[in-house]
């Protein structure tokens, strides 16, 4: 009994015991904090890293990196404008309940080549993929998704959803760089990093990893006050403008003389 009950322990092990990858995912940041001030003029991140493995390099397909980044998510008003009596009006409107601010996905090829469709609707990693998926319950195949596709074709225009193929560098299947440049009207809050291995448009493995976005200095320090003292803040405001109104006039009148 005793050695029947050891080797169903050993058993049980074995099956619950997680599995190991094969190639796994070695990464790092060039920067994990991004401060924004007044001179803030956008960032540049680098993703680097190695690829770790306990058997050789396997034969076949090269392996591929694809590196995304993601922004906060936030609810979104998505306006459409027609034409009435000769001018442009907003005439319809859907608000989006999240959507991210930032989406970026770089690769060393088009995803396409390099990502099967099912491993992209599985982890999202194409950028429609990623910014539509939000609202896939809400039944993207209506008049919401149009909304939704205008929302990624603007963003996309703006700079704020980046695809970036062949950016991604990789050396000898083993050493893998990335950069992903990041706009000068970022969101603050917690921006997901993730790192895909791929081979033959299987995703591997992946790492994942969280980059801080935050406002600092006069910035953060007028930021809080607007959220946690409006009223102190709209005075601050009003005082600042007549004063600017008054040392112009001012200026002005001895300048004239």
């Amino acid at each position: 009994m005793r050695r029947l009950a050891a080797l169903l322990a050993l058993c049980a092990g074995l099956w619950f015991a997680p599995v190991v990858a094969a190639e796994q995912v070695v990464a790092g940041l060039s920067r994990s904090d991004v401060a924004i001030t007044a001179r803030f003029e956008g960032s540049d991140i680098l993703v680097f890293g190695a690829v770790r493995r306990e058997v050789p390099i396997p034969e076949g397909a090269p392996l591929e990196v694809i590196v995304t980044v993601q922004g906060p998510s936030e609810p979104v008003v998505v306006r459409r404008k027609s034409r009435l009596f000769g001018i442009w009006v907003n005439t319809d409107a859907v608000t989006i309940d999240r959507a991210p601010t930032f989406y970026a996905v770089a690769s060393t090829a088009p995803l396409a080549d390099i990502l099967a469709p099912d491993e992209d609707a599985r982890w999202r990693i194409s950028v429609p993929r990623a910014v539509l998926s939000f609202t896939e319950e809400r039944g993207g195949d209506g008049p919401r998704g149009a909304f939704t596709e205008a929302l990624l074709r603007i963003r996309t225009a703006q700079g704020s959803y980046q695809a970036l193929p062949g950016t991604a560098g990789m050396e000898q299947q083993t050493l893998f760089r990335a950069d992903i440049g990041l706009p000068a009207n970022l969101t603050e809050g917690s921006y997901r990093t993730r790192i895909f291995l791929t081979r033959d448009g299987r995703v591997v493995d992946r790492f994942e990893t969280p980059i801080t976005v935050r406002k600092v200095g006069l910035e953060r320090w007028l930021f809080n006050l607007s959220r946690r003292q409006p009223l102190a803040y709209g005075l601050l405001a009003i005082a600042l403008a007549a004063a600017a109104g008054w040392a112009a006039a001012t200026g002005f009148r001895l300048w004239s003389r």
